[in-house]
Order: structure tokens, then sequence, then C-alpha cells
């Protein structure tokens, strides 16, 4: 079966889980995951799974992206800000739906990587640099959409501040090696509204930035 053959299936299979948002299934159709994936993977670029990546990190399982790229609610105005750039796919389905998209990556050598792959894909309005990305990007704030692609132990504070009123963060939160959940967070004039999404397996959010050279074993889990 041809990889073009693979993606409609995938898509057709995600109509069925429940994805019913046609712009969130357009973007994923549009962008090419094979060209995020390692290249001994690319036969499994369009199956159901999350796929390893360089420096232990992941390429996340197509449900899990459109699930919480539905979730955010993303709108053609709005400007969105990524936790955890991984190899840039989902950074690259948001860039199909929002004004503009900011993402943060802890290692360096992964965003340089993102990076090659937005311009080889002609991807314009991605910004991105290397930094803790649990501290947010406090120059640009507030964001409309906040999306946290690695699980925190507890909502970091610093991204809610960040976050606009009325705007939505999608994060996973739990241990590492515990129970995650996936929450959808609503900041509102009375408070923050949380829903509970689904329970998910993320790789855990670290804080700090690492120079291009660190090296970390591949772990296969969901992520970015």
């Amino acid at each position: 079966m041809s990889l073009h053959a693979r993606k409609i299936r995938l898509i057709m299979n995600l109509r069925r889980a429940g994805i019913t948002d046609t712009r969130v299934l357009a973007a994923l159709e549009r962008i090419p995951r094979e060209t995020f994936v390692l290249p001994h993977f690319h036969d499994q670029a369009y199956e159901d799974q999350a796929l390893p990546i360089a420096q232990g990190q992941t390429i996340s399982q197509p449900q899990i992206v459109a699930l919480m790229t539905e979730a955010l609610q993303v709108e053609k105005s709005h400007k969105v800000l990524e936790i955890g750039t991984g190899s840039g796919y989902q950074a690259a389905v948001l860039s199909r739906l929002a004004r503009r998209v900011y993402t943060i990556e802890r290692f360096a050598s992964l965003l340089k990587e993102a990076e090659a792959r937005f311009h080889a894909l002609r991807i314009h309005n991605i910004t991105s640099k290397v930094a803790d990305g649990a501290k947010g990007w406090k120059e640009q704030a507030p964001f409309d959409r906040i999306i946290v692609t690695a699980a925190a132990d507890s909502v970091p504070q610093s991204l809610l501040d960040q976050l606009a009123e009325g705007g939505i963060m999608v994060i996973p939160v739990g241990a590492e090696r515990g129970d995650q959940v996936l929450l959808r967070l609503t900041k509102t004039p009375d408070g923050v509204m949380q829903e509970v999404l689904t329970e998910v397996r993320f790789v855990p959010l670290v804080g700090g930035a690492l120079p291009e050279d660190e090296m970390r074993p591949v772990r296969t889990m969901q992520g970015a």
C-alpha cells in the first residue's frame, strides 16, 4: 500500500475514532508525517502509533495529535504557543490552522532538524527557540492557545499567566510512570475551567535547555 493510501486510511480511521473537525483533518492530510519520522520508520508514518525520534523523544500517535489539536479549537486569527517542538509535526499541523505558532524546544539539535523541515515544507508562520518550555515565552504573551506536548506534574503557573482571557490550554498532567490525564483548561474572568479529556502517556516535561551535542537514548512514548 502506498503512503498516500495509508494516509487516506488513517484519516478515515480518525473520523471513525470521533475526530470531526474538518479543518483539523485537512491539516493532518496536508502535512506529510513521513517528513517528520526517522527514515527507517517511513513505512510506518501513517500507522496510528507513536514513533521514536532522537534524544529519547517521540512523534505522537496521530490520534493524539488530532485530539489535542481539535480540543484547542484553533481559529485562523490565533497566536498559539507550543511547548515541546520535538520533530516539529504538531507545530506544522497547527501552522495550517493558526495565524502564528511559537514553539519552544529543550534540545537544540531537535529544533535545528525541525526548523529544516519547516523550511523544506515552506512553512513560514512558525517562530521557534531553544529554552525552558515550562517558563513559556513571556515576551510574546498573551497567547490565544497553548499546547504542551510533554507531561507536567502540575500545570505550570507561568503558562497559565501567559494564556489570554478566553484562551485554551491543552496539557498532559501526571507522573512519568504514573497515571497521566490530558486536560483542557479555559481561562475565564471567574477563574480557570478544567476538563479531563482522556488518559495519556507522554514523556516528562523537564526544565532547562540543553546544548546541541547533548544525547539521550531513544524511548517510545507519546510526545511532540
